[in-house]
């Protein structure tokens, strides 16, 4: 196979030598695999087959879990710290826990790749993660529907409440709850990174991505928390 652009997303320790490691390629998708030997003392590949650094991968096998033949860096990593490395687990944890085996996700792969310039600034972290949450509810066919529940157009003297269930708004009936509508039709027309709807923003694809993620929490979402605490 043509080596594939590639980010290690999970590793973790298989056997006396290997890993089962979860990647996020190019043309594939996620691709759970075994990394014979990295494990092992002196393994050029253990080097290489870490967190936010650009790889070229190939595997083998018939069944979901394929067996990594080449590992190659293709770039360095990103250096990453504090809130930016704890986004960029999230990140990571977020697309193991939605995406299933081998779909194609040529988008939120390259918005995944794009993360690793904005983490390091914090201004541009949060409008980055949106850029690939958005990427990922449309990729699974998830994304909020800018529409009520009988499915009509959005009221802009309106409050609403997002029905994740239906993906669509129906009106809150209480004038200091949910989201106007000026404001959803703004998020309809892409204006996910204006700085005056980051919180709508982020409280509206987390509702859409609750129901891909079920009912566990997720552990990146439990340390961004916990360092908050620490600073305040």
């Amino acid at each position: 196979m043509t080596p594939q652009p590639a980010y290690l997303l999970h590793k973790r320790p298989y056997r006396e030598t290997s890993a089962l490691v979860e990647l996020i390629t190019l043309e594939h998708g996620r691709v759970r695999a075994v990394a014979q030997g990295v494990q092992r003392g002196g393994s050029k590949a253990r080097g290489r087959l870490q967190p936010f650094t650009p790889l070229h991968v190939t595997w083998v096998g018939n069944s979901e879990l394929k067996r990594l033949r080449l590992m190659e860096s293709n770039g360095t990593a990103a250096l990453l710290a504090g809130e930016g490395l704890l986004c960029g687990l999230y990140a990571n944890e977020l697309l193991i826990r939605t995406l299933p085996p081998l779909l194609p996700v040529r988008e939120v792969f390259a918005f995944y790749g794009a993360l690793f310039d904005a983490l390091p600034i914090p201004g541009e972290r949060a409008p980055a993660l949106r850029r690939l949450e958005i990427a990922l509810l449309e990729a699974l066919d998830a994304e909020p529907v800018f529409r009520d529940t009988d499915d009509r157009e959005l009221d802009l003297q309106q409050r609403y409440i997002y029905r994740a269930g239906e993906r669509r708004f129906a009106i809150s009936g209480d004038t200091q709850q949910g989201v106007d509508g000026r404001t959803l039709r703004l998020l309809a027309q892409g204006e996910w990174s204006q700085p005056g709807l980051s919180r709508v923003a982020k409280s509206l694809t987390r509702a859409a991505l609750a129901p891909l993620l079920g009912a566990k929490p997720l552990r990146s979402r439990e340390l961004m928390v916990q360092l908050a605490a620490r600073r305040r």
